[in-house]
């Protein structure tokens, strides 16, 4: 029986195998994330133009065509401001948000003009048939009179509430030589006041004002859902 020759130990061969370096794995989730924030931001700007043409196409004034409305520039957002509702309950104006707004503005007591107003403005929203669940019906009271009881059936589907006339009228911009209560607004889902239309919308100019309105419907439809 041989035995190993004492003179033939060799040292045994050991393979050391370099261990991941947590740095450089966080570098590596690093690079990743930014990779898809590059990858967002590149998607948007590519869908920018998209977006653009549509709302040229539908509301600003595609070969020679005026809206009827006024776009409000630089748009204005829906300020930090609590109104009150008819059954006293408080709601931020920003609560809107995520919804189109069509808004009017007058004092409790409601004049004939005020009457027109609301009356025109059910009437546009109903014009607009199954889009109409889109667009929000808002009369912002300016004062702290009562609502006369013969007006709230009239009122059913709208958001009524009461805010103070100088919120009003740091937020609403009339146009020069009327106040802010002789227009109707239009404010995005987003959140910002981005067209009025002409003071003292009568039958006459009702149809212009649905024709803007049925664009911008048409325009934000790839995007805008109804409900918030």
């Amino acid at each position: 029986m041989s035995r190993a020759n004492p003179n033939d130990d060799h040292p045994l061969g050991l393979t050391v195998h370099s261990l991941p370096v947590p740095e450089q794995g966080l570098a590596d989730g690093g690079r990743t994330r930014g990779g898809r924030w590059k990858m967002l931001l590149v998607l948007l700007v590519c869908a920018a133009p998209v977006i653009a043409s549509y709302f040229t196409y539908y509301v600003v004034r595609p070969e020679g065509r005026r809206n009827f409305g006024t776009l409000v520039d630089p748009q204005r957002p829906l300020p930090d401001v609590v109104g009150t509702a008819l059954d006293g309950t408080s709601v931020n104006l920003r609560s809107l948000k995520g919804q189109w707004l069509f808004v009017s503005v007058a004092g409790a007591d409601c004049n004939a003009d005020c009457a027109q107003r609301l009356y025109l403005q059910r009437q546009l929203r109903e014009g607009l048939g199954k889009e109409k669940d889109r667009l929000d019906w808002v009369w912002l009271i300016n004062d702290t009179q009562p609502v006369a009881e013969a007006l709230l059936p009239a009122l059913k589907g709208a958001t009524v509430l009461r805010v103070p006339q100088a919120d009003l009228t740091a937020w609403l911009v009339a146009q020069e030589g009327a106040a802010v209560p002789d227009h109707l607004y239009v404010v995005d889902p987003i959140g910002n006041l981005m067209m009025r239309f002409p003071p003292k919308l009568d039958a006459e100019g009702a149809p212009k004002a649905k024709r803007d309105l049925d664009r911008l419907m048409r325009a934000a439809a790839f995007w805008d859902k109804a409900g918030r």
